[in-house]
């Protein structure tokens, strides 16, 4: 207990020190909630639809007033460049522009590709058969010429 201006109180509320060693102590006498270490997600890239680009397009254009454009980027929280681009996509005259588009390098799958390929491996595959069949039969010839069982001969086309 400390005295302060003549009265005896506990050591910390007169002193401004914390008795408890393990945090902040607020006015109910319970320690404050400290902030959540974890890293937050990363944030995930807005898509916009074909259909809002143009409303918002709209507006914009509509606006044509000192601040009325920014008025219109501050409600939808949009940037003066995605009005830039939009106009330009719009310009251009690509309304598919206007629909969200995927990031990344664009594929580069062929179906014909894949057709092609299998194929290939089922050629290669009967080739290989067709080699090992032909040697079975060249191994059944010699033997029925060493026994002496007459076969017939047929002509390969």
């Amino acid at each position: 207990m400390a005295t302060m201006n003549g009265t005896a109180r506990p050591a910390s509320q007169g002193t401004g020190i914390s008795d408890s060693a393990g945090g902040d102590v607020s006015a109910g006498g319970r320690e404050a909630p400290r902030p959540n270490p974890e890293v937050l997600a990363r944030a995930k890239r807005r898509t916009y639809t074909g259909e809002y680009k143009q409303q918002v397009l709209a507006e914009a254009d509509a606006a044509r007033g000192s601040g009325g454009i920014g008025a219109v980027l501050r409600r939808h929280g949009l940037y003066s460049s995605h009005l830039t681009k939009w106009r330009q996509e719009r310009e251009s005259g690509i309304l598919e522009g206007l629909a969200p588009q995927k990031r990344g390098p664009k594929s580069k799958f062929n179906p014909l590709t894949a057709e092609n390929q299998k194929l290939r491996r089922d050629n290669e595959r009967l080739t290989d058969r067709l080699r090992k069949a032909e040697i079975v039969i060249d191994v059944q010839k010699e033997v029925a010429m060493l026994l002496g069982i007459p076969i017939a001969e047929t002509e390969v086309s």
